[in-house]
């Protein structure tokens, strides 16, 4: 499901493209550390975001190391480490974990069974230390079980759990700045949650799997981009609005790149694809 809050690279400075890369950088090595060569398999982009958002935020110390990995050998790579890339990479691995659960379940992938039993001793590493966040994670997908099982329609309904567990990811230390924060989490939780369905739909409709869009989208299919877009740009909005509550001044740009730009590079890229569909003739597609 996640893997939709990007970095618009085209849009960032030289200097800002190096120090997302190095967020990115120190995230995986974090999940290195934690998990080993197999935590670092779970790097996901939306983990990044958030370990820049509470870095700068709440300034914890930052150190800066270099260092040569095993997909780039031959060039010197820059790592960030700090409290707050630490604790990304937790929530990178818990959700991680449920989520190879989830494919376990699904497509019975003997893969993700594997992957997720090696996780299970991290997950319950991470459990100890944060209760709460693992709690609202293991509600998210209890809550999405049900709605998948009785095939709930209501998009803003079951969109509101993937909301509700990442308000409560983002809200890192419950203090001054967490009902800010889990705001800001609610609404791109949300927003992940339908991109994710829009971009699954042709895949859904083909299996026949569960997708609350699909029964929109067949009710009223001239209007249904339109609610998607609409949906979608409400959303981002309203995460925006919490952000620019917050006082950062250190990597402010970077993130609101991501917020207002960055988000938006999967839909495009839909739209992209369908666009060049409807325009090739029949014969050739």
């Amino acid at each position: 499901m996640f893997g939709y809050i990007n970095a618009d690279l085209r849009q960032l400075s030289d200097e800002d493209r190096k120090t997302y890369q190095s967020f990115y950088c120190g995230l995986c090595r974090q999940l290195g550390k934690k998990a080993s060569f197999k935590g670092q398999m779970l790097l996901n982009y939306d983990l990044c975001f958030l370990s820049i958002l509470l870095h700068s935020l709440y300034e914890p110390e930052l150190d800066c190391n270099d260092f040569h990995c095993l997909i780039h050998p031959l060039k010197t790579k820059h790592g960030y480490t700090s409290k707050a890339i630490e604790y990304a990479a937790d929530m990178d691995i818990i959700l991680s974990y449920h989520s190879l659960l989830d494919n376990f379940k699904d497509d019975h992938s003997k893969i993700s069974g594997m992957a997720a039993n090696l996780l299970k001793k991290d997950y319950e590493r991470i459990k100890v230390n944060y209760p709460r966040q693992t709690a609202a994670i293991e509600s998210y997908i209890a809550k999405l079980y049900v709605a998948e099982a009785k095939k709930e329609t209501n998009i803003d309904v079951v969109s509101s759990y993937t909301g509700e567990m990442l308000g409560e990811l983002f809200n890192w230390q419950d203090d001054t700045w967490s009902k800010t924060l889990h705001c800001m989490g609610y609404y791109m939780g949300k927003f992940i949650y339908i991109i994710d369905a829009y971009d699954d739909l042709k895949k859904d409709e083909k299996t026949g799997s569960y997708n609350p869009l699909l029964p929109l989208k067949k009710e009223s299919p001239k209007e249904f981009e339109t609610f998607v877009r609409i949906n979608l740009t409400s959303l981002m909005a309203e995460c925006a609005k919490s952000f620019e509550r917050l006082p950062i001044v250190e990597n402010a740009e970077i993130l609101r790149n991501i917020i207002y730009s960055g988000v938006w590079t999967r839909y495009e890229y839909l739209q992209l694809k369908e666009k060049k569909k409807d325009n090739t003739p029949k014969e050739n597609r």
